[in-house]
């Protein structure tokens, strides 16, 4: 077997003539200046690097996730006191005040995601961060109906820019292989974000005698919180690798050659039509868009009627609060786990969504089909739910890891969190009052959720299989080369903005 051609090892080289001019990469120069240093020197300033960029970069994605994931629970939280009552929300308004907060970011997904594709990332971000703590800090004001309404969707649309940034962020520091630990540790902030708003909203539930109820005082709280988070945001992130000011010149040109291998660039600001078509008929892009929608609808329901489940088991309103506490330490634990087999058993991301789907759809079965008389079994049913965290940050790295062509990838990720924002509206109505406290529908639902994404992944699984093993034959490579790293030509191709339809050497993650 010693005619079969095999990927070299050495990095390539950006020529100064015609290639250069179609290269727009803001990291091809420094990735250029990479040939300076010798494959020694590469080695120890890379884990040198790595290490910088966790202790610098992760600190601040993760509060800023703590901190948006509070947002989203704060109706949720609130609706444990007074908040239903003081501002007419009885019957299905409450429902149509959650969902509303999903309008909004659906309106502005896909918008957020072109801009952070043309804006400086971090200035985008921290900005958004300051807006949505201005708009919370607001809800404390909030009169009636038509207030709330009005709040939620602006609220939503500050925040549907959010999560593409940070997958952004991560992908532009941190290689496809470090990146399934690094999405999932970030995303377990929503774990702990649900402990401490737990505690956050138990604490506050036992204020009496000020000017402000226990739900304002909720509102307010976590308000203050983004706003001083934003500063800090601001003043600390870099836009990219290129600007950290953190690293000295050579750490940057490290920092830039370390994701290189993801065959995807650093960005680039062009937009192009063809790149954004080619979503349409990408079937690996198709199936994380389903997934999209269910992700969202399990999470619409869940997020937001946690409260209103745990009080129809016979629970007082600052208990159903209190008791939501474990349900943050099942994702805080889980979802780092399932990053840690995604990162270390080779392409086994779409095994472990299909795995780790399994687990809350047993949970649901069993709110499903245990009696009232057994409360605190559907308790522990209700906090499996809290794991959905999990598919979602595995679904994420599935599609950041394998769409090249910065505005495809722009496209791909605004209409995955449109679908899942259209998913958090069905999922917050699918609960119907009369139905409560079971909920019969609203649980089968969620069951054909969970159902469909085990389909839907393990179909994105053989596609992606099937595609390599063809790109392999096509161009005489074998499998195991691949695992040695990216092909220099397909780095290349990444740097020039092509896609990975585009790009014949591209290989995808599975």
């Amino acid at each position: 077997m010693s005619d079969i051609k095999k990927p070299e090892t050495a990095t390539p080289v950006l020529s100064e003539g015609a290639e250069v001019t179609e290269i727009r990469d803001i990291g091809a120069g420094l990735y250029a200046e990479a040939n300076q240093l010798s494959p020694e020197e590469l080695e120890r300033e890379k884990t040198r690097v790595r290490k910088i960029l966790d202790w610098r970069v992760m600190p601040m994605v993760y509060v800023t996730y703590v901190i948006q994931f509070l947002d989203k629970l704060s109706v949720n939280y609130a609706s444990a006191y007074s908040f239903i009552p003081d501002l007419g929300l009885q019957g299905q308004r409450y429902s149509w005040v959650a969902a509303t907060f999903n309008f909004g970011y659906l309106f502005w997904a896909l918008p957020a995601s072109l801009l952070i594709q043309r804006l400086p990332i971090a200035k985008y971000l921290g900005g958004m961060i300051l807006l949505w703590g201005a708009l919370l800090v607001a809800h404390v004001g909030a009169k009636n109906y038509a207030g709330i309404l009005v709040l939620r969707f602006l609220l939503g649309m500050a925040e549907a820019g959010v999560s593409p940034c940070i997958m952004n962020i991560t992908s532009m520091f941190y290689s496809r292989n470090e990146q399934p630990l690094r999405m999932a540790t970030w995303l377990s902030a929503n774990g702990m974000a649900t402990m401490v708003g737990s505690l956050l909203g138990f604490g506050l539930g036992h204020s009496h005698n000020t000017a402000l109820h226990s739900w304002q005082l909720i509102f307010l709280t976590i308000g203050l919180l983004n706003v001083v988070c934003g500063c800090v945001f601001l003043w600390l992130m870099p836009d990219s690798p290129s600007s950290a000011k953190f690293l000295t010149h050579k750490q940057r040109i490290v920092a830039v050659q370390r994701v290189a291998d993801n065959m995807i660039g650093v960005k680039t600001k062009q937009i192009k039509l063809h790149q954004a078509l080619e979503v349409l008929y990408d079937v690996h892009v198709l199936c994380c868009a389903g997934m999209a929608v269910s992700c969202g609808i399990i999470n619409g329901g869940v997020s937001n009627f946690a409260s209103s489940l745990i009080k129809g088991y016979g629970f007082s309103g600052i208990y159903a609060t209190l008791l939501q506490l474990p349900t943050g330490a099942f994702e805080a634990v889980i979802v780092p786990i399932c990053g840690i087999i995604a990162t270390y058993v080779p392409n086994s991301r779409c095994l472990v969504l299909t795995g780790v789907c399994l687990i809350p759809f047993g949970g649901l079965l069993g709110i499903r089909f245990t009696g009232l008389e057994h409360r605190w079994t559907l308790v522990g049913c209700t906090w499996l739910q809290y794991i959905v965290g999990a598919p979602v940050i595995i679904c994420w790295n599935v599609l950041a890891t394998n769409v090249a062509g910065h505005t495809k990838r722009s496209f791909a990720n605004g209409l995955w969190f449109t679908l899942y924002a259209s998913g958090n509206v069905a999922g917050a109505n699918i609960f119907f009052a009369r139905e409560a406290p079971r909920y019969y529908s609203a649980l089968t639902g969620l069951l054909v959720c969970y159902a469909g994404m085990i389909v839907l992944a393990l179909v994105a699984y053989v596609w992606m299989w099937v595609e390599n093993a063809r790109r392999d034959k096509a161009i005489g490579y074998d499998r195991g080369s691949w695992r040695r790293g990216a092909d220099p030509q397909a780095v290349l191709d990444g740097f020039k903005d092509m896609t990975d339809k585009e790009s014949k050497h591209f290989r995808y993650g599975l």
